[in-house]
């Protein structure tokens, strides 16, 4: 839809669009926390108390479900208003004896102060519970009758040393590296049921490394179908179409779109008007800017220690030779997302003694795969096309039987651990050539290995790892040596 038809009544929508819920829990104290913050005159929208209720979900036994929750939300939608209430809680409700409040700079702690003294002051029933507050140049903070203490910090690689704490609250989470982290996380370690809170919008590079940790746990336990077990994670972002997206992609958003705008902001409507996001756009133009401010796309750090686990960056690109090119015989290769969001043709065939390899095409959906084969099949006349008939492009094996009439290679299990093994072996031997395109080589700095009986094949690391350019490569390959009169099993594919 057109930024000038986008209608002014819209509402953002009130669920994240990328999100993990611990699943062991019993109760939870959100209620009462969202009850406690209207009492002070803070009435919170659906999308801060869904938050609130799941960031205070208790198990059985009474500890936090969550040891750490995450809000990655663009702003100005209100994130500060789950910190208040929160602290409230914290304060009037789960009687935590210090909480620790961290900004990137004390400006931003100073604000944070303000707001929750004016709250806390406003109101008769908790004002009278209040012993102190202090906002000097050694200590801003507010201090109970009873002992507990809200600490204002800002963050620093010495910033939290001394204190112990029950609660962390670190906004700005976008910046947010190491030495702070070193500095805060062991406050909690003495305490018997601690927890700890990010709040920020998208990331800005090398700053966000905490918070791209906390994204890559979440995106692995969607891909994994297995909640992460003591995280909660919340995302109000956009996913962009791609510059190799087709003109009717419906995979992806457009930054135009008001619908892309409620996915992102989930008080649109209430604190953001669209008439503001309109003028934004125009202001902020296309430099990416809107797109991470509004639009909730960030750029995060890769954690070397998480990326290239199979094989090494500098054995990989040791390989590449602009010169590769398959020499005789060639052999095809399928392979696509379990979303169907992407596909990748790939072409093995010898050269020099070895093996070369090479991604054709890779293209969201998969409505251009049996069209493109088609014209790869008449031009060169393959020795063979290789499809894992236990994966995601099983489905169109069929039909690609049809259109280019021969029979496709269905790799069995054992077949594709050993598919696996001989592309590995390959390149440690130095027996293997590439172009170093680069969705195959995104692929491989996001793959991991998997169990396959006794041997291993590849495995997606998170939900925005593609590794179907991988995966055609290496059947590819194995289909160089493959055995074309003999066909699969299909029942027998486990990929």
């Amino acid at each position: 839809m057109s930024v000038l038809a986008a209608p002014d009544d819209i509402v953002g929508v009130q669920t994240p669009r990328l999100h993990t819920v611990p699943p062991d829990w019993l109760s939870s104290a959100g209620r009462e926390a969202v009850e406690l913050a209207k009492v002070a005159g803070l009435d919170l929208f659906p999308w801060q108390q869904h938050v609130l209720d799941i960031g205070l979900r208790e198990r059985p036994d009474g500890s936090w479900a969550s040891f750490e929750i995450g809000v990655n939300v663009p702003r100005q939608n209100g994130k500060g208003g789950i910190i208040e209430a929160r602290e409230l809680a914290g304060l009037f409700l789960l009687g935590e004896r210090v909480i620790i409040h961290s900004a990137h700079e004390f400006k931003t702690s100073r604000v944070a102060f303000e707001r929750i003294r004016s709250l806390i002051l406003g109101t008769p029933a908790l004002s009278k519970r209040v012993k102190r507050i202090l906002n000097n140049t050694t200590e801003t903070s507010i201090e109970l009758v009873n002992g507990q203490k809200l600490h204002f910090l800002a963050r620093s690689s010495g910033s939290g040393r001394g204190f112990t704490g029950d609660c962390i609250i670190l906004d700005e989470c976008m910046i947010l590296g190491d030495d702070a982290m070193g500095a805060l996380m062991p406050t909690l370690s003495a305490v018997p049921n601690p927890q700890i809170w990010y709040l920020g919008s998208a990331g800005i590079g090398a700053p966000s490394v905490q918070l791209a940790r906390l994204r890559r746990r979440c995106e692995a336990a969607v891909e994994s179908g297995e909640p992460d077990p003591s995280m909660a994670y919340f995302e109000w972002s956009a996913e962009l179409h791609r510059d190799e997206c087709s003109p009717g992609c419906t995979a992806h958003d457009d930054p135009d779109g008001v619908a892309t705008w409620a996915k992102a902001n989930p008080s649109l409507g209430i604190l953001i008007t669209p008439e503001f996001v309109r003028n934004e756009r125009a202001s902020l133009g296309a430099g990416g800017i809107f797109e991470r401010e509004r639009l909730g796309v960030g750029v995060y750090p890769s954690d070397t220690a998480d990326t290239w686990q199979v094989i090494g960056e500098d054995a990989w690109r040791a390989l590449a030779d602009a010169e590769s090119r398959p020499e005789g015989a060639v052999v095809f290769a399928i392979d696509m997302t379990p979303e169907r969001s992407y596909a990748a043709i790939a072409v093995a065939g010898p050269w020099r003694g070895g093996t070369h390899v090479e991604v054709v095409e890779h293209r969201p959906g998969t409505g251009w795969l049996l069209d493109r084969a088609a014209e790869l099949h008449e031009r060169w006349k393959p020795k063979c096309w290789v499809i894992d008939g236990g994966g995601p492009a099983g489905s169109i094996i069929e039909q690609l039987q049809q259109r280019l009439g021969v029979e496709v290679v269905q790799p069995k299990a054992r077949e594709i651990a050993s598919a696996c093994g001989q592309f590995y072996d390959a390149v440690t031997e130095q027996s293997l050539s590439h172009i170093d395109d680069a969705p195959l080589a995104s692929a491989l700095a996001g793959a991991q290995k998997r169990p396959l009986g006794d041997a291993w094949a590849w495995a997606r690391r998170g939900v925005s790892v593609d590794i179907s350019p991988l995966v055609a490569v290496t059947l590819a390959k194995w289909g160089l040596s493959a055995d074309v009169e003999e066909q699969a099993d299909p029942m027998d594919n486990i990929w």
